[in-house]
């Protein structure tokens, strides 16, 4: 179940973000309590409003694409009936890009003005005002939304989208084809940058992500035309090289100083600015999420050093692996195996551990078990970090939710090097995927420190680390082409946790890692290519029809269409 915050006081007191309280400020908003009109808010409040939306959109865009990829924990066994992706449940994210209409109720009653429509609000005051970061900033964000929408839906409306100044806007704007959104994306990213090298009259109040620091927003522009580039190389042959150039430049993302990403706080109510994650599992009733199988058993099985920060288990054993099988509280250890998992040789049911999550697909009923599943970490949640105590969450506990959700992090970058070196010769990859382990385990160590409570001796020590990395480089060594892709893919995917989406765009576009535990459903349905146009949009668009089926491919995916690929679905 999807859930976001209001976020209007957010968007009020948002400058105390990183503070455990804050006094939200008194608006006469006569037509909507929830929103706010372009005669009654400024450039900086726009401004303020698009950051904080563009980090919801990330973070909900992320984990449609993580449950796909088995990053997160996908609850559906028929992928055309997994409710997730129903037309009325993708809403939230359609408008969160676009822009809500006034007094409708989104399904948290979230009502917000949308990205988009901020943007282009926003856009005269900052054009007339010299207001040229602002507008920099501006155009990033959008650059990244549009992409974003296009690698999950396809063909979107966006040249005849949100008019906010125009006399006679378009009421039912027609679907532009992905390729031409994605280049106007690289046109956004080129414009950002001559933006971002011209002085203001006045700094943005606020810079959520870089601190007003101008260069940073400049390496960031150029890595998201990197991953633009990479994402369409199947169907641009000058894609490789575009990407190549932006590397040899040197003007990109390296090093987790870097790192796009947007800081939660700490702060519970008016209003609620903990990361989302947390805010949803560290409840009175205990945990709400479901962690993955696939991907806890693949760090479990290879001692990956980041497992104690990304879960906490709240129990040393789960029922049917080192204690006896229980029906009320795991249904499923009970049951016989399914043939499909068996001839696969893939993990059913229970880990060992106390790794206590749900294979990719199982829909069973909810026992009480959210103070024995395992749950959210210190990283990126901001929750508690794994010191083997097994005490169970605690409203509060570990870093309070004062967390981050990563939009493009230096240890990706690597990842994405890693696979247009193996383009050439699988070989090639080995020492970018080491780097990029590196970078994301450095990252994400450093946020044990968030949980002032824990016992940090539970730590992996650079012993433990370097051991690690030794033992992948072995394993990629000792593989053959297949195995080396696959070896990428896993380190990629495992480094993605926060944010699945460059996972889903991966998995499409290379079809690896051939390792992904199917779903429960011996035959689900084919992978979803796209997910359906929301219910807002194709029901009241008189312009677009719904799609046929979630096999509807995207421009840049011109791979065999299923079941021949994806292999694992």
């Amino acid at each position: 179940m999807k859930k976001i915050h209001n976020y209007l006081g957010l968007v009020l007191c948002i400058g105390a973000l990183f503070f455990s309280s804050c006094e939200t400020t008194e608006l006469d908003l006569t037509e909507n309590p929830n929103q706010l009109r372009p005669d009654q808010s400024s450039a900086d409040l726009f401004l303020n409003s698009i950051q904080v939306d563009f980090a919801t959109f990330a973070e909900v865009m992320g984990d449609n694409g993580g449950e796909l990829v088995r990053i997160e924990n996908m609850n559906g066994r028929s992928y055309p009936n997994v409710n997730a992706y129903s037309p009325t449940n993708l809403n939230q994210e359609w408008n969160i890009a676009y822009q809500a209409d006034a007094g409708e109720a989104l399904p948290t009653g979230l009502e917000i003005n949308g990205i988009l429509a901020d943007i282009r609000a926003m856009a005269p005051e900052a054009e007339a005002n010299e207001l040229f970061h602002h507008t920099a900033i501006g155009q990033f964000i959008e650059a990244y939304t549009i992409v974003t929408l296009v690698d999950y839906f396809g063909d979107i409306p966006y040249s005849q989208a949100i008019q906010a100044n125009a006399e006679t806007p378009v009421l039912n704007p027609a679907l532009d084809p992905g390729s031409s959104v994605y280049d106007a994306a690289l046109a956004l990213l080129d414009a950002s940058i001559a933006n971002f090298n011209l002085d203001p009259v006045t700094e943005p109040e606020n810079d959520f992500f870089y601190g007003g620091n101008t260069g940073r927003w400049i390496d960031a522009a150029n890595t998201l035309k990197m991953k633009i580039h990479l994402q369409r190389r199947l169907v641009d042959p000058t894609a490789v090289a575009s990407f190549n150039a932006i590397v040899a430049s040197g003007d990109y993302i390296q090093d987790s100083a870097g790192d796009l990403q947007f800081q939660w706080g700490t702060n519970a109510v008016q209003p609620d600015v903990r990361h989302p994650k947390y805010a949803n599992n560290y409840i009175a009733s205990g945990g709400q999420t479901y962690m993955s199988n696939w991907l806890m058993n693949l760090m479990d099985t290879t001692g990956d050093p980041r497992i104690r920060y990304y879960f906490y288990r709240q129990v040393n054993a789960v029922p049917g692996a080192e204690v006896p099988a229980d029906e009320e509280t795991i249904a499923c250890s009970l049951e016989p195996v399914p043939q499909h998992y068996t001839d696969g040789g893939f993990t059913f049911c229970v880990l060992p551990n106390g790794y206590w999550g749900r294979d990719h697909g199982q829909n069973a009923g909810i026992p009480p078990d959210g103070f024995t599943r395992t749950v959210y970490g210190v990283y990126p949640a901001g929750g508690q970090f794994d010191d083997s105590s097994f005490e169970g969450i605690s409203i509060g506990g570990g870093g309070a939710g004062a967390g981050i959700t990563p939009i493009l992090m230096s240890s990706w970058v690597d990842f994405m090097l890693a696979e247009v070196a193996m383009l050439g010769s699988a070989d090639a990859g080995r020492p970018f995927i080491l780097n990029g382990i590196t970078q994301s385990v450095t990252k994400v160590a450093a946020f044990g420190s968030l949980d002032s409570g824990a016992d940090l001796s539970f730590a992996p020590t650079q012993g433990a680390i370097d051991n690690h990395l030794n033992n992948i480089g072995a394993a990629f060594d000792a593989a053959d082409d297949t195995g080396k892709w696959n070896i990428l893919a896993e380190q990629y995917f495992i480094s993605l946790f926060g944010n699945g989406t460059d996972g889903y765009n991966f998995y499409r576009r290379a079809g690896f890692p051939t390792t992904l535990q199917p779903n429960l459903e011996p035959d689900p349905g084919a992978f979803v290519r796209s997910l359906n146009y929301p219910a807002d949009f194709a029901n009241n668009n008189s312009s677009v029809d719904p799609k046929p089926n979630l096999e509807v491919q995207v421009f840049w995916d011109n791979n065999p269409a299923a079941p021949t690929f994806p292999i694992a679905n």
